[in-house]
């Protein structure tokens, strides 16, 4: 398979650099005679452990809600000009530094003690004399997922967040769906390697392909891809010791009963292609599963991990941006924190609880939930015509019958699961594996809106498998415009904290939900397309289906082709504008 290393790699890594990018945003400067600034605030807990932060007011202001940005990038230009913006904006401005980081002298411990140190910084904050006892939090990806820690043991005066594209530990990353990614690797070293960030060796770019190319070509297990690279890397390695979504994960943020308890208003952002979108819905699926009447909004458009943090990209990895899509997220989250706790208007743009971008009309949509983004919902089967043409048929196959496909785990001259997309907008595709399954020609517009998700059959002679799905529209200019993508673990599909092997020789039910939510009008004559194929790649480890830990298994461990025999009775579910007529 013809795969770009290079451009794959750096793209998938900006959901770990992107934070970085965040701070080139112009943010206005005002005079500082007129601020008191603090740059040297040391919060020390009662339990012993001692934060830093940065406070600015403006002066002559008297008590003040306070909006609070908690980060572990910490660098102190950029904390000062958020601690501006917000006192800018009739806040006290407080930027916080995780356990560790600028002028803490602890440990740094990324993920571990958030659900106790951003409530602590909070504790703080309302105990000063310019606090009026109510804080707003904001930010994105570690910030966004400090704010839902925080909220697993909800702070009184914690009124409202504003998590953008937010994190979740052992979902999105250094995992997803519980197959770890190289692409993650070098985080741990950026940001545990100094107080600041190391950010020569994050851009170590020819370092880090050289890695995972080495680690690929050898066959070594994955927990001694650290080993290829010569320094230790202590992080992956405990991270790796938990590859269930276990007790360690769900400590980190709420889980399950914990999301009752958290009612206070939130607006959460997120991108189409944002690397970590599953952690930033999965947060707000859970919240109205366990609250149902959760004051909890969202905004999603054509953003990457990057763009969703500013949200004026106007090309995106190739894709010309609907102008109206083009918000800004910061005046969004400043009009959002007054709405709440100064008693503004709300953002014009949310007019319900789900807003979202439908690429290609240059409109906003509103709908009360996710399941209700568009009014119809059609199951697509992957079938097989005449036992020859793939199809996805709107239609279930009259009788069950089953397609072969067979993946040497141990060969290294091809890659399979060509998922990531950059461009979005392809010319051609490789087609040299997998199975790629197609609709009918749309006889008319139609827009499709919300997850990828169903449920794919198959019959296996090992006990695990990694699946990718990839969905396309075909345009009648013959051009492939990628809608969304899913990567997971048949082992953990069914619950991502236990693991269920799969039975050789048993046909298995595989069901998939956790992939990227999209929106787009399709043209009349454009068709769908969804490849289905295995994941094997340097991106991420290869499960070649023992039942060992994926992490230990070698290719040594690979033994005879995996053989996969795929039902016809596997589908997938979307949402469109219309049913009837469509073909």
């Amino acid at each position: 398979m013809k795969i770009n290393l290079a451009k794959l790699g750096m793209a998938v890594l900006c959901l770990i650099m992107c934070t970085t990018a965040y701070a080139q945003q112009k943010l206005t400067l005002p005079d500082t005679a007129h601020y008191l600034i603090n740059d040297s605030v040391m919060i020390k807990t009662r339990y012993g452990v001692t934060l830093s932060a940065l406070v600015v007011r403006k002066k002559g202001m008297q008590r003040l809600p306070a909006a609070l940005f908690y980060f572990i990038y910490s660098n102190a230009d950029r904390s000062l000009k958020e601690a501006k913006y917000a006192a800018d904006h009739g806040y006290v401005g407080i930027v916080a530094d995780a356990r560790g980081k600028r002028l803490s002298p602890d440990q740094i411990e990324p993920y571990e003690h958030e659900t106790q140190d951003v409530n602590a910084v909070i504790d703080w904050i309302i105990n000063q004399p310019w606090s009026d006892g109510r804080v707003g939090m904001y930010g994105g990806s570690y910030s966004g997922f400090a704010q839902w820690a925080a909220a697993k043991h909800l702070h009184p005066a914690l009124k409202t967040i504003v998590p953008y594209v937010a994190a979740i530990p052992g979902l999105g990353l250094p995992m997803e769906n519980n197959i770890f990614l190289a692409a993650n690797y070098q985080w741990a070293f950026y940001i545990t390697n100094n107080k600041y960030t190391d950010d020569a060796v994050n851009n170590d770019n020819a370092r880090w392909r050289s890695m995972r190319n080495k680690w690929w070509e050898s066959g070594a297990a994955y927990n001694k891809i650290d080993s290829v690279d010569g320094t230790p890397n202590p992080w992956l390695q405990k991270w790796l010791s938990h590859p269930d979504y276990d007790t360690y994960w769900q400590s980190m943020v709420p889980y399950q009963q914990d999301y009752k308890q958290i009612n206070i208003p939130i607006l959460s952002i997120t991108g189409y292609y944002d690397d970590g979108q599953i952690s930033a819905l999965e947060y707000l699926r859970e919240h109205y599963k366990y609250n149902p009447s959760a004051q909890h909004y969202l905004i999603i458009g054509p953003y990457d991990h990057f763009g969703a943090q500013i949200g004026v990209i106007p090309k995106l990895r190739g894709y010309e941006v609907d102008p109206n899509a083009l918000i800004n997220t910061r005046e969004i989250t400043f009009q959002w924190l007054d709405y709440i706790l100064k008693g503004g208007k709300k953002p014009v743009l949310l007019k319900d609880k789900i807003n979202f971008e439908v690429m290609g009309t240059n409109k906003w949509k509103h709908a009360p939930t996710l399941e209700k983004m568009e009014s119809e919902h059609v199951r697509f089967y992957l079938d097989r015509i005449a036992g020859k043409e793939m199809v996805l048929s709107d239609h279930k196959p009259a009788k069950e019958t089953f397609m072969h496909q067979e993946v040497n785990l141990a060969n290294r001259t091809s890659f399979y699961n060509d998922y990531y997309p950059n461009p979005i907008i392809k010319k051609e595709l490789d087609t040299t594996n997998g199975l790629f399954f197609v609709t009918k020609p749309f006889k008319q517009t139609v827009s499709v809106s919300g997850k990828l998700q169903g449920a794919l059959k198959a019959i296996i002679n090992k006990k695990d498998m990694d699946v990718g799905l990839s969905l396309y529209e075909i345009t009648p200019e013959g051009e492939y415009f990628q809608l969304s993508y899913f990567l997971g673990r048949a082992s953990y599909a069914k619950d991502m904290s236990k693991r269920e092997l799969l039975i050789p020789g048993k046909l298995a039910s595989i069901p998939f939900y956790r992939s990227r939510m999209f929106s787009k009008q399709l043209k009349k004559g454009s068709r769908l397309l969804l490849v289905l194929n295995i994941n094997k790649n340097p991106f991420s480890q290869i499960n070649y289906g023992t039942g060992k830990d994926v992490s230990k298994e070698t290719v040594k461990d690979a033994g005879a082709p995996l053989e996969i025999e795929w039902s016809t009775g596997s589908y997938i579910d979307l949402g469109l504008s219309a049913k009837k007529g469509i073909f």
